[in-house]
């Protein structure tokens, strides 16, 4: 199977599991950390979660903390989202989005929720490179990935500027800029 293929294959197929399918039992930290290894898309070992992000991920309150040195699986839910973000977006950002996702409904609500919309992107992604021709040569791997660069760009975009609405709906204005407006 060809690189490419296999890339289809996973995009097709692999996505983290639905809440019921979490293990009934907590895990310790190099646990959840191998658990989370297989919770999402990865290549060749790249950026994966630490034990230095997940308590740099808890203290600043974008997960909670372990219940003892135990994770359950709400903080397995909120790992596989910050491992899905932290990709496209800031900390900050990634708060702001949990925080809103969350503000009327439990984790299990919101994590469905998320596994659904990432179904989505992931088949919609899927369906653009099942359109693109083949590895071939390098000028068509190329343009492949130039063609999913400007998606994502285009997305980035899109996503950073929701981002922004709805800080500006959350998050007063400093004092200062008001009244130098006013002035």
């Amino acid at each position: 199977m060809n690189d490419l293929t296999n890339l289809l294959s996973r995009l097709r197929d692999q996505r983290p599991v639905e809440w019921e399918q979490f293990p009934d039992f907590s895990l310790y930290m190099d646990q959840l950390l191998s658990y989370m290894d297989r919770q999402v898309l990865r290549f060749d070992g790249d950026d994966g979660l630490t034990a230095a992000m997940v308590n740099n991920y808890t203290k600043s309150g974008l997960a909670p903390r372990a219940q003892g040195k135990k994770y359950g699986r709400e903080h397995l839910a909120y790992f596989t989202v910050i491992c899905v973000l932290k990709r496209v977006m800031s900390t900050r950002d990634m708060d702001l989005l949990i925080r809103e996702e969350l503000r009327d409904r439990p984790v299990k609500e919101g994590y469905a929720a998320f596994c659904q919309s990432l179904d989505q992107a992931l088949n919609i992604t899927a369906g653009e490179l099942a359109g693109r021709a083949g590895e071939g040569d390098d000028s068509a791997l190329a343009d492949t990935a130039i063609h999913f660069a400007l998606l994502s760009y285009a997305a980035g975009v899109a996503g950073s500027r929701c981002v922004a609405l709805l800080r500006e709906r959350k998050e007063p204005p400093a004092k200062g800029k008001k009244e130098k407006e006013r002035d």
